[in-house]
């Protein structure tokens, strides 16, 4: 059995997400694969059954079917000519400080995410909308108003909403308003704090917790170790700087507090797939455009 990862080529290097709209005519069967990205897809028209690890869906025009990151998959189209909309989208580049504690309920570490597709199957208005936002997506970014990467950042937090709101059997992550409390001084603090190094002992008095109590609280509250989430707000702010700065790299890893270039290298690739200046010049070429 032929397995493939697939390698998602964003067409805006400033929207980690990509969306088409694609035709078939003939019926095949597409390879097993899988990709970093979140997925769903919407049927215009025709017929496909798209499977998903050892689940089978079967949607028609109008349906809705959601894919997690990294989960094995493939589809077959059924005899008549099919018209459907592909969105793909790196989950974690949608999330701010605000709205981190939420992605914990797409970390798929209880459940994978399509086990939420039930919502779309049960419920029609749910699914209707769904497929309204990937619509809307798709005219966005096919006609890039002025604005529109704002647009589609605030329709993909609308989809996932949809998803939170609308899962009465709990496959997502159940809300915890009093743990994310809890954090609440601890993720400020690491805001204000993030051209330091951070020691987790530190933050584990602010949160009055232990050592090895906290790192667990915290990794399931927020769906990231503390490590890994202070990582990523720096290489967050580090893009940032080098978009809006002229600061050399060794200069902006200085402010990020990350003075260990070959970490600050190795950090930033995690979440870009690119080196620093890689990420400078690529953004600065789409701004010119």
């Amino acid at each position: 059995m032929e397995i493939y990862n697939e390698k998602v080529v964003y067409e805006n290097p400033l929207l980690s997400l990509k969306v088409y709209q694609s035709q078939r005519n003939h019926d095949y069967l597409i390879n097993w694969h899988y990709h970093r990205e979140l997925e769903l897809l919407l049927i215009n028209q025709g017929s496909l059954d798209v499977y998903v690890d050892e689940e089978c869906f079967r949607l028609n025009a109008g349906d809705v079917v959601i894919i997690g990151a990294k989960q094995l998959h493939r589809d077959r189209s059924l005899g008549t000519p099919l018209d459907y909309v592909i969105l793909q989208f790196d989950l974690e580049d949608f999330f701010d400080h605000s709205t981190m504690p939420y992605m914990r309920y797409f970390s798929e570490t209880k459940n994978p995410l399509s086990r939420v597709n039930y919502i779309f199957q049960e419920n029609a208005a749910v699914n209707k909308e769904a497929a309204e936002c990937i619509l809307a997506i798709l005219k966005e970014v096919s006609f890039k108003q002025n604005g529109y990467e704002i647009a589609v950042s605030m329709i993909i937090k609308k989809l996932l909403l949809l998803l939170i709101r609308n899962d009465s059997k709990k496959m997502l992550a159940e809300h915890d308003d009093f743990d994310r409390a809890r954090l609440r001084g601890v993720l400020d603090f690491v805001e204000e704090h993030l051209t330091d190094r951070i020691p987790v002992e530190e933050v584990c008095k602010l949160a009055n917790m232990s050592y090895y109590y906290f790192v667990k609280f915290f990794k399931k509250a927020i769906g990231l170790s503390f490590t890994e989430y202070v990582n990523y707000r720096k290489i967050k702010w580090a893009e940032r700087i080098l978009l809006t700065k002229d600061l050399s790299v060794s200069e902006v890893g200085e402010r990020i507090g990350m003075p260990n270039m070959a970490h600050f290298y190795k950090m930033f690739k995690k979440y870009n797939d690119c080196s620093p200046k890689q990420f400078q010049k690529k953004m600065l070429a789409w701004n010119r455009q």
